[in-house]
């Protein structure tokens, strides 16, 4: 008999030129998160809207996602990969990290700036953030916060082993703009909602 399990994709984490929406790296989750939750705030016309305005919507809900991700080397250091051997997951923790920082260049353009009397700096800009978990459902994503529990050290204490807890703050039309590629991926995130709820 054969075996009939299905394909198990892979969840990522995907990055995106902001304005162009042209892909810049991708960072495919290792194992699936056993759970994920995530949270809708309704954003309503105020806090005590008279009679009139009590089913008025301002727009999309603010959509909150928590995860927990694995990252393990066990299986990289049992087949003597050299990366494993000498970093163990230090690179794959990096990639992640610097999801939530400027460029090293960025920081020091601005230092420059600032040191020539350039009156106004502009905050820094960071790659797009995509947080894709189905064909259905790859949204824009904020990340608010991120927990690191490193688990695991090899004899030069990198760590092999580690736990990483994601806060990811869905991006609607609201925050980016219709005419963004953040707003067009959103859009087609909440259209793929309304085509499924007509199913159920």
């Amino acid at each position: 008999m054969a075996n009939v399990s299905p394909l198990l994709r892979k969840g990522a984490i995907l990055t995106l030129d902001p304005t162009l929406g042209v892909p810049l790296g991708s960072i495919m989750l290792q194992y699936n998160p056993d759970t994920l939750t995530r949270s809708l705030k309704p954003q309503s016309v105020g806090d005590e809207p008279d009679r009139t305005e009590i089913l008025r919507l301002k727009g999309p809900p603010i959509e909150s996602i928590k995860c927990e991700i694995e990252i393990d080397a066990t299986d990289q250091l049992a087949a003597s990969d050299p990366t494993a051997m000498s970093l163990g997951i230090q690179p794959q923790l990096s990639l992640l990290e610097l999801l939530v920082y400027p460029s090293s260049g960025t920081l020091i353009a601005n230092e420059v700036l600032s040191l020539i009397g350039t009156i106004e700096i502009l905050p820094m800009e960071s790659a797009l953030t995509v947080f894709a978990w189905s064909n259905q459902r790859v949204t824009p994503v904020r990340i608010t916060d991120m927990e690191i529990t490193e688990e695991a050290f090899d004899p030069q204490l990198n760590p092999i082993r580690a736990k990483v807890s994601l806060g990811l703050r869905v991006l609607s039309v609201n925050d980016v703009g219709f005419l963004t590629p953040a707003g067009a991926l959103y859009l087609v995130y909440q259209t793929s909602k309304e085509a499924m709820a007509q199913m159920g």
